[in-house]
C-alpha cells in the first residue's frame, strides 16, 4: 500500500463518512474482497465487434433517437494518456450541401474485465454525450433513466479504480 491511500483520489467529492469506510477497507487490504463479493463475474464482451454491439443494443432500448455512432472501441491508451476511462468524440463534415456528424466511442481497456455494471456504466456514460455534452444535471438525469443504478455502479467503480492505484494489479481474474 503506497502513502497515496490518504488521498483517495477518484473519491474525492464524496462525503468525508464513506471515505472513512473506504479507508478501513483499504487498511484491512478488504477492497478487492468488497468488490468481488457485491460483484462476483465479468463479462465476456472482449472483442471491438462486440462492444460495438453492446453500445449499439443499449442506445436502441434507451436512445433510439440519438446519433448514430460510427465507431466503437476498446483502447489501450485511453486512461494513461487522457486520465478518462471513456470518450465521446464527433467529427462534423460538410459534404455537397449537407453537414454529416460520425460519432466515435472509445472505452478505456481496463474495462475489458470487470463486471458488466461498470462496462454499462462506463457506456451509459459516453452514450449520454450524444445528447448532452456537459456533466451538468440534465446529463446525470439522462444517465439515470438508461440505467437506474448508475450512480451505484460509479461510486464501485471508483472504488475498483482505487484498489487498482494503491495495489495494483486485477480484482477479477480474466
Amino acid at each position: 500500500m503506497n502513502s497515496e491511500s490518504n488521498k483517495l483520489t477518484y473519491l474525492t467529492a464524496y462525503p468525508e463518512h464513506l471515505q472513512a469506510q473506504v479507508r478501513q477497507l483499504i487498511a484491512g487490504d478488504q477492497l478487492a474482497s468488497h468488490l468481488r463479493k457485491k460483484y462476483p463475474q465479468t463479462h465476456a464482451i472482449h472483442t471491438d465487434k462486440a462492444l460495438y454491439q453492446y453500445v449499439q443494443d443499449l442506445k436502441n432500448a434507451s436512445l433510439r433517437n440519438g446519433d448514430q455512432i460510427s465507431k466503437v472501441v476498446y483502447d489501450n491508451k485511453l486512461h494513461v494518456i487522457k486520465n478518462a476511462l471513456g470518450t465521446h468524440t464527433y467529427v462534423s463534415r460538410v459534404q455537397g450541401s449537407k453537414l454529416k456528424t460520425k460519432n466515435e466511442i472509445r472505452i478505456a481497456s481496463l474495462f475489458k474485465s470487470v463486471p458488466e455494471e461498470f462496462l454499462k456504466m462506463i457506456t451509459v456514460h459516453e452514450l449520454a454525450h450524444l445528447k448532452e455534452k456537459a456533466h451538468d444535471k440534465a446529463f446525470y438525469q439522462l444517465c439515470s433513466y438508461m440505467e437506474p443504478n448508475y450512480h451505484q455502479y460509479e461510486l464501485d467503480c471508483r472504488l475498483y479504480l482505487t484498489q487498482i492505484d494503491i495495489f495494483g494489479g486485477e480484482v477479477w481474474s480474466s
